[in-house]
């Protein structure tokens, strides 16, 4: 066996072992995006505060999640309606006491649907992450369904 057929040999395995790897780790999450740790998210908001213009706030009326108490405020940074049709604003999320998180809504005036992420906070909301599909319930009222969680990291 010549050297070049050694070396040839010894790539192609080391080539199925990485395929294989991959193979084996494709349906796996990243232990930062366990799912395991999530946590249902289901927040109910009222928006008679929120006319499209920013620094408007929606405020909780119902919260499955203990640092996010009836009466917590979701403050909106930008305006609706740019780009056309569209909410898509930098949020804040205001518990209280000096307990807030941050993240970025983005809903579709029309249809009524969005998405919420929110990627951290201080105080009681330290680590909160979540991801919210938003829906209209009807007159002023929104539903935020999802996950959650606390970053210990």
């Amino acid at each position: 066996m010549t050297f070049a057929t050694v070396v040839t040999a010894k790539r192609g395995l080391l080539g199925a072992l990485c395929v294989g790897a991959l193979v084996l780790s494709a349906g796996s999450a990243p232990v930062s995006a366990s799912k395991e740790r999530a946590r249902t998210l289901h927040v109910t908001k009222e928006c008679s505060q929120y006319q499209g213009a920013a620094g408007d706030w929606c405020t909780i009326t119902a919260s499955n999640v203990r640092q996010l108490p009836v009466g917590s405020r979701i403050f909106y940074s930008q305006a609706a309606g740019f780009p056309a049709g569209l909410l898509d604003s930098n949020v804040v999320l205001d518990a209280g006491r000096g307990n807030r998180a941050v993240g970025r809504c983005t809903l579709d005036l029309a249809t009524g649907r969005g998405l919420c992420t929110i990627s951290d906070g201080i105080g009681r909301l330290a680590g909160f992450e979540a991801r919210a599909d938003v829906t209209a319930l009807g007159g002023n009222d929104w539903g935020w369904e999802g996950t959650y969680d606390f970053n210990e990291d």
